[in-house]
């Protein structure tokens, strides 16, 4: 049977997809920290649900950085906080998107366990930042 890299190298089987990775029960990434933080802070200025793009926008403006998260690496950690329990995500309304005229969004919510990560866990070297409200 062949290995996902000689799938991928060879052209045959998925042509995206993710690594499993390898850490410590309750570690999180300083990045999952960020999208963490980013979405918690959206929380507390009314706005449960989150979508890519404004979540990217969010952690940008809280690192104060000229450029966004690069997408590739933001779906793919955002899956795997999903798969870890920390989020839970949804299709919007297919009418409000062609209400407004553009794809749908798949929307993003931090759940309890989302929280409890955040609160009680380490990061590999980076310290929090305060929550701020504007």
């Amino acid at each position: 049977m062949a290995t996902k890299a000689a799938l991928a190298v060879s052209g045959h089987g998925p042509r995206f997809y993710t690594w499993p990775m390898r850490r410590k029960p309750g570690t999180v990434l300083p990045i999952e920290r960020e999208l963490l933080e980013g979405a918690l802070a959206l929380r507390q200025r009314g706005v449960d649900e989150f979508h890519g793009f404004l979540i990217a926008h969010e952690v940008r403006d809280r690192r104060g950085a000229k450029d966004l998260i690069a997408y590739g690496n933001l779906y793919r950690v955002l899956e795997r906080m999903e798969k870890a329990g920390w989020l839970t995500s949804t299709w919007e309304d297919a009418d409000v998107a062609t209400t407004e005229r553009r794809p749908r969004r798949r929307l993003y919510r931090v759940t309890a366990p989302g929280l409890a990560a955040f609160q009680r866990t380490e990061v590999l070297g980076v310290p929090s930042q305060p929550l701020v409200t504007d």
